[in-house]
């Protein structure tokens, strides 16, 4: 017999997740999750992991909550581990007592896993705080949906209505004139203040704000649509003071990247720290050249070179896997002078123990050369591992000054397996190489980009988005990924106003 484990996602942004939820989610042999858990979770996954949608949204459900628990409960007879990954907290209208009482009944073993229900969190990230001392000492969370087979409610609306100074309801968009009604009804002031809060604290998240007597047309108006919560109490009033989710400077845009996936990480993380809404389109996959007769060789005299020119964080790591897979480590480099192209490919080569000689001023083939100018490579001997493709400025410069420069390629570039389909039109799209340009044209079309805004992170790859046609309306003044976040914010900045006197 396996166990379960009934593991709460948190209200949405995945960074909410538990250290334990993370834990269980990468050693799970299964994975039964819902409709409002973040699918960025599941990337923690195992390979071999079997996933299983069991989501339910408003009116849609995938799986009556009977067939859930059967699916749960025949899976960990199987011997295996089972998560099951639901939205926010499992026992905050979640129904993962009933799921627990199942697993009890059939003597499966089971652990609960809270998480970050969307009751606190989701109010937070809008800037409201629950219970303030000078406007709110109750807080009562109440489901907005109430079980369909009741003939009538169970819940005291009266004392609802007079009683805690905050309501938070949960699933209650559908129902929310019946609430206001029955809270007005109650008692309950109808100039209180009420607000909605869709897809809370997710890049998209919305927010609307209204009295009580008339919120159900405010967010008529507003399209508000599940998943949301609602909110009524004074303490909506500490929003304008408060609110900083929605104050970030990219918050509301849908910025796609190109790169790589497994390179896409840092782009992302920068991206969404500043509210934008990620969106991955990878375009290349990097296929290291094995087997590699030339760089193995080049490695067994590696002390026959003056200077190792890496031109991109994929040759580092190709570079690296080779070196350790001939059982040697970064000592073998003693004595040979370090040239990466900017400070990402650096910062990969400080993780490895070399750290780099110099750092051109340019991250470009052009400011490699001007770099090499200073060195003097008359008589010298460098390697070069690089992309199967790529230009010839620095090879050209190196032979036309007296040295010999041995130009390894070490891997190529080539179309991703599994093409993701531009489903979300982006707000601006993001190119790091010529490369994530060709293959973006190539995949999904040369027309789709003609109404995006896009960022070119500098001058060579410009000159090929330019080649098509295309018009580039951000471009890095330094060339790597925080110069193209830097352009990115100083695009999307306010134009102050000025007033003529």
């Amino acid at each position: 017999m396996g166990k379960v484990y009934l593991v709460g996602a948190g209200p949405g942004d995945a960074k909410l997740i538990t250290l334990r939820g993370l834990e269980l989610i990468q050693k799970a042999d299964v994975i039964i999750y819902d409709f409002l858990v973040n699918k960025e979770l599941l990337a923690f996954a195992k390979e071999d992991a079997e996933i299983i949608y069991a989501g339910k949204q408003a009116s849609k459900h995938e799986l009556p909550q009977k067939d859930i628990n059967a699916l749960i409960v025949n899976k960990a007879k199987k011997d295996v581990v089972v998560v099951r990954l639901k939205g926010g907290d499992p026992f905050i209208f979640g129904r993962g007592g009933e799921e627990a009482q199942a697993l009890a009944e059939h003597g499966v073993s089971f652990e609960i896993v809270p998480g970050i229900t969307s009751a606190i969190s989701v109010p937070a990230y809008a800037g409201i705080p629950l219970t303030h001392r000078d406007f709110a000492s109750t807080v009562a969370f109440i489901t907005g949906h109430e079980d369909e087979k009741k003939t009538e409610s169970t819940i005291r609306w009266n004392e609802l209505a007079k009683g805690p100074d905050t309501l938070v309801f949960l699933m209650g968009v559908k129902n929310l004139r019946t609430i206001k009604e029955r809270l007005i009804k109650g008692g309950r002031n109808p100039e209180t203040q009420a607000c909605l809060i869709q897809w809370g604290t997710l890049p998209k998240q919305k927010v609307v704000v209204g009295k009580l007597g008339e919120i159900d047309i405010v967010a008529e108006k507003a399209g508000i649509q599940p998943p949301a919560i609602i909110i009524v109490g004074n303490v909506i009033n500490l929003r304008r003071q408060l609110q900083w989710f929605e104050s970030r400077p990219l918050m509301g845009k849908k910025i796609a990247i190109t790169r790589a996936r497994h390179q896409s990480i840092r782009l992302g993380e920068k991206l969404a720290d500043a509210g934008a809404e990620v969106l991955y389109y990878p375009t290349i996959d990097i296929k290291p050249i094995r087997p590699n007769r030339k760089l193995s060789h080049a490695i067994d005299i590696i002390d026959q070179y003056a200077c190792i020119i890496f031109t991109s964080t994929n040759a580092v790591s190709v570079f690296f896997e080779a070196l350790s897979a001939k059982t040697r480590d970064a000592r073998a480099l003693a004595g040979v002078k370090i040239l990466p192209i900017g400070q990402a490919t650096a910062s990969l080569l400080e993780s490895k123990g070399i750290i780099p000689d110099f750092i051109p001023d340019t991250f470009t083939s052009e400011g490699i050369v001007e770099t090499l100018k200073t060195i003097g490579i008359n008589g010298k001997r460098l390697l070069l591992p690089r992309a199967e493709e790529a230009r010839d400025i620095i090879v050209r410069f190196v032979r036309d000054h007296g040295g010999t420069c041995d130009v390894i390629p070490i891997y190529r570039t080539a179309l991703p397996k599994n093409i993701v389909p531009l489903t979300s039109k982006p707000d601006i799209i993001t190119f790091t190489s010529s490369s994530t340009v060709k293959n973006f044209v190539t995949l999904y079309g040369e027309k789709t980009l003609g109404k995006m805004v896009i960022a070119s992170i500098g001058p060579v790859t410009t000159k090929t988005i330019n080649s098509l046609g295309l018009t580039v309306h951000i471009e890095a003044e330094r060339y790597d990924i925080p110069g193209l976040v830097e352009a990115i914010l100083e695009y999307v900045k306010p134009v102050p106003v000025t007033h003529n006197r």
